[in-house]
């Protein structure tokens, strides 16, 4: 180890005594009443000394004040190098950051906000290269030349995808504006995937909604098709009660709201009594004349007494 390195380690006596010169320049920079008690100082180098001073903002928990005070060789006079605000071992720090393309969640586009979509975005791929143009040359270039001319139409150089925003009636871009070919670029196979699991994943036959289904949207008078490749798999639900009402649905979704489920269950009845006569016991509605206790007298009897 060297004598400088044994020298740096050592903090300067004339810095390490310098606290009010460190306490003044921070409380300098700082606002007033935000600086608190000195907590410690580290030797930075030969005759640089780090003061560090409690922090008490609201919101730095942990937070140290650092006045680095240093003197030259063989002076008395110690100076004031640089006052920062530094985080200590347990201070409350701000979470690292993230680049918006991976922050950015769905829902979180509004009005007025623009996404920029990235050149080499795995999910687009080009949809007109031109690859398939004959050759200028060739025998199928002039058949095209020669039906140009015939229906009066314009051969527009490049690509539709450099054309003009409204192409000129009767030219090849508007033809390929008709057919869905003016778009620079198209949904590749990895962007058809990553949609179809993401829809899946949503309004898919593995929800509890449709396992609970009576069928699925394949048979549902209110699934819209789509076209396209996804149109194979995938149609939108035109249901106002259907808790998927205007969103792609998977055909093997099934939700309570099925067209098909028109006849609704009715409400059970109870059965009517059953009366078993084998057991019945019959109650008549008079008692019988020699049912009760006393027994009945005759007309002579009551003659005695005087009764009538």
């Amino acid at each position: 180890m060297s004598a400088a390195t044994t020298r740096s380690r050592t903090p300067d006596r004339l810095c390490a005594e310098a606290v009010d010169l460190a306490r003044a320049a921070a409380e300098e920079a700082a606002a007033p009443g935000v600086v608190g008690e000195h907590v410690g100082l580290v030797s930075e180098g030969d005759r640089v000394v780090t003061h560090f001073f409690e922090c008490k903002e609201m919101g730095y928990r942990g937070w140290r004040w650092a006045a680095t005070v240093a003197r030259a060789s063989r002076a008395k006079i110690v100076t004031l190098d640089e006052v920062v605000l530094l985080p200590g071992s347990d201070a409350l720090l701000a979470p690292e950051w993230v680049p918006w393309s991976e922050r950015l969640r769905p829902g979180d586009l509004g009005p007025g906000d623009l996404l920029p979509t990235d050149q080499e975005d795995l999910r687009l791929e080009p949809g007109y290269t031109g690859e398939e143009e004959p050759p200028p040359n060739s025998v199928v270039s002039g058949q095209m030349a020669e039906l140009a001319d015939a229906e009066d139409a314009e051969v527009s150089p490049g690509t539709p995808a450099v054309q003009p925003t409204t192409p000129v009636r009767g030219s090849i871009a508007s033809v390929a504006e008709e057919l869905g070919m003016r778009r620079a670029r198209v949904l590749s196979r990895y962007g058809l995937h990553m949609a179809a699991d993401r829809w899946e994943e949503s309004f898919g036959p593995q929800t509890p909604m449709a396992q609970a289904a009576p069928a699925t949207c394949a048979t549902c008078g209110f699934l819209t098709p789509i076209g396209g490749l996804l149109g194979q798999a995938f149609g939108v639900c035109a249901n106002e009660f259907s808790p998927a009402d205007g969103r792609v649905v998977s055909l093997s979704y099934g939700c309570g709201a099925h067209s098909e489920a028109a006849v609704m269950p009715k409400t059970p009845q109870p059965p009517p009594p059953v009366v078993d006569e084998t057991r019945i016991d019959v109650f008549p509605l008079r008692p019988a004349r020699d049912s009760g206790s006393v027994p009945e007298t005759g007309d002579a009897e009551t003659a005695e007494l005087g009764h009538s």
